[in-house]
């Protein structure tokens, strides 16, 4: 089945973790044997090989860098220049697919369409395809100005998540409480402008609720879950569901174990231990589905290559081509073809269509 995942930091594993994702995940891990800097070393899931046998034709693929203040224990970039710098060389990593024809950049409709139809057809196989990618902005903070965001614009972002952990320069977001400043509150207007997506996710309780009141645009959830089943500022309560249900936003379900199952322990808990698998993913998404009263508002957002690998993904996921092992999870929960068809790609689809300039 043809699958959208609407998160993955490729350009941040293809550069700061030095992974050549032209290569099968096998081949991946046997060159990062031994290698003790990350925790996720040797235990990836994600590659362009893999993204092609799980059918994921086209992905929501991010640029990140995050500013930190003196004295933050974040990890990030101590300048706005620096982290603009790092976002820059993971466009010049995207490009660099394309390039090589691993890729294709998709900033239109029309080019939308191309890429369904390349996927979908039957016609060639999928080895010889490229991933196609919609670029998104995890975390403003590498915005140096209002400027760069047109910039940015122009060579092809077409969604922001204003922020990511910790206080940021424009919002503040996962573990950190208040509402955005007056600049938070331009970027939302000059975006808006700019026909530019808001990501919700990872933005605080405060400026969730902010953002919404201000921004007139799209919004999607690109990699959220549900924090009636793990209680966890991370995570979308009720509330702010059904809020994005009628804005008529996608929520993207995301394959990071301490966000799917409760009282996970990083570095300590394991998905085995704790029965994490690809059924309590399902957990999630039907929470969302009974929410919403149907299957229309939920997606797949994977975030497999978030800084994390096999020691902390579903105990039943080897790489992210086992993708395709949900659908028949959905059949055995009752869910009806269209319903699975919508959830692995056609949500995120007709919102594409709907919100993506001609």
């Amino acid at each position: 089945m043809f699958v959208i995942d609407a998160h993955l930091d490729l350009a941040m594993n293809a550069l700061e973790w030095n992974r050549d994702l032209r290569l099968p995940v096998s081949a991946i891990r046997e060159r990062e044997t031994g290698m003790q800097d990350k925790p996720d070393r040797a235990k990836g899931t994600v590659s362009l090989p893999e993204l092609r046998k799980a059918g994921a034709g086209l992905v929501v693929a991010t640029q990140i860098a995050r500013y930190v203040e003196p004295g933050s224990k974040l990890p990030g970039w101590h300048s706005p220049e620096q982290a603009w710098a790092q976002t820059q060389g993971q466009l010049a990593w995207y490009k660099a697919m394309e390039e090589a024809g691993e890729m294709k950049m998709i900033c239109n409709q029309k080019e939308l369409e191309e890429q369904v139809q390349l996927w979908t057809t039957g016609d060639g196989s999928p080895e010889n395809k490229p991933v196609g990618y919609i670029l998104s902005l995890e975390g403003a903070d590498s915005l140096i100005s209002l400027r760069h965001l047109e910039t940015a614009c122009r060579y092809g972002l077409r969604a922001v998540g204003p922020a990511h952990y910790g206080p940021g320069r424009y919002a503040n977001g996962t573990d950190a409480t208040g509402k955005m400043g007056a600049n938070g509150l331009d970027l939302l207007r000059e975006m808006d402008a700019l026909h530019i997506i808001l990501d919700a996710t990872h933005l605080c309780d405060d400026a969730f609720w902010q953002a919404l009141e201000h921004f007139h645009g799209p919004v999607w959830a690109s990699h959220h879950n549900c924090r009636t089943l793990v209680n966890h500022n991370r995570q979308l309560s009720d509330d702010m569901i059904r809020a994005l249900i009628e804005r008529g936003s996608i929520i993207g379900a995301a394959l990071d174990a301490w966000m799917m199952v409760p009282d996970w322990t990083r570095g300590i808990s394991t998905p085995q231990a704790t029965g994490c698998n690809l059924e309590r993913i399902i957990d999630h998404i039907d929470h969302i589905c009974q929410l919403a009263g149907n299957a229309l508002h939920v997606g797949i957002g994977t975030d497999l290559d978030g800084a994390f690998g096999k020691e902390q993904c579903p105990s039943d996921l080897e790489t992210i081509a086992d993708l395709q092992k949900l659908p028949i999870i959905f059949s055995q929960r009752g869910y009806t073809e269209e319903d699975i068809i919508n959830i692995m790609h056609n949500n995120w689809l007709r919102f594409l269509r709907e919100h993506l300039e001609p």
